[in-house]
């Protein structure tokens, strides 16, 4: 059976149990950890990618994710390496803040040498994002995972999710990220990531700035007022059921991960309704994830849609 390959960093999320933010809650993340759950809770066999260390963290954060049944017999463990941790606050509007990254141990890595055709022989869908590009020998494996999945066909789905206090500079960031873009088949990004990226002041220019790379699809969110599907380079708007909303942490990756439960069962649309009928589910999967609060623990599972 194929399944659905997840490559990035794993985190500790400190979420803040309110607006003071003063109190907080201990949570297992990272942007693609939540995907590579959020797609096994949909039914979707998934493999994860990445490096944790032989301490009580990394062990209980190899624990929870399989737990989900995410495999991880494709991970790495490096008894040196520490969990990255983030503290997250949140806006009297329930909006996340990523105020700082802990990260005692940058330099130990996936390395490029560590991955195995096994994995992407195995695969049909390849999903990645920028959270660890900012460290040139992630880049390296990023882009090695890259070459790797499309020699093979595989579905290349890319998230943005750009975390500026991670880079040296805005200019390597932007430059890093973009550099991906001809090869990828889906991007996903916010608003503000379609701005930073092309310069532009309107969806519409940030847009048409993007078309030179040729994506066949591209997927901009903007929270309660839906996401707007780029196909082929026809736009077209997809609302979402409005929702009492608690935490936005990990709405972004209920998306992605229902996004890609589509694409796994149901194959690439032959048009664009097709589609905005994907993109109509996962506007919902984000939606259900901010009712309640934390990443995984907000994570919709099959038998609640």
């Amino acid at each position: 059976m194929k399944r659905v390959v997840v490559y990035g960093d794993a985190f500790v999320d400190y979420v803040a149990d309110d607006a003071t933010n003063r109190t907080f809650t201990t949570h297992v993340g990272g942007t693609t950890v939540n995907v590579a759950v959020g797609i096994s809770r949909l039914g979707v066999p998934a493999s994860y990618i990445t490096v944790t260390g032989d301490d009580d963290t990394s062990s209980d954060v190899r624990k929870k994710i399989e737990e989900e049944g995410v495999d991880l017999s494709f991970a790495k463990r490096v008894p040196d390496k520490r969990v990255s941790g983030v503290i997250v606050h949140l806006t009297e509007g329930f909006e996340r803040i990523f105020h700082s990254y802990i990260d005692e141990t940058p330099d130990i890595q996936v390395q490029p040498e560590d991955l195995q055709e096994e994995i992407f022989d195995q695969a049909s869908i390849f999903h990645f994002a920028s959270g660890t590009m900012f460290h040139p020998t992630a880049l390296r494996t990023s882009r090695e995972a890259v070459k790797m999945a499309k020699q093979r066909g595989l579905f290349l789905s890319f998230d943005a999710n750009i975390r500026l206090k991670r880079w040296k500079s805005e200019m390597e960031c932007r430059e890093t990220i973009t550099s991906f873009l001809p090869d990828v088949d889906l991007l996903k990004v916010t608003e503000e990531e379609l701005s930073f990226l092309t310069g532009s002041h309107t969806v519409e220019g940030g847009i048409r700035r993007l078309s030179g790379y040729e994506i066949p699809v591209i997927l901009v969110t903007a929270g309660e007022r839906g996401t707007i599907g780029v196909i082929d380079g026809e736009q077209h708007r997809v609302g979402v059921e409005p929702v009492k909303v608690v935490d936005t942490t990990g709405a972004g990756d209920a998306f992605m991960a229902g996004i890609l439960r589509e694409l796994y069962t149901k194959g690439i649309p032959e048009d664009p309704k097709g589609w905005i009928e994907f993109i109509r589910f996962a506007n919902r999967m984000g939606a259900l994830a901010t009712t309640k609060q934390g990443a995984l623990t907000a994570l919709p599972r099959l038998h609640e849609l």
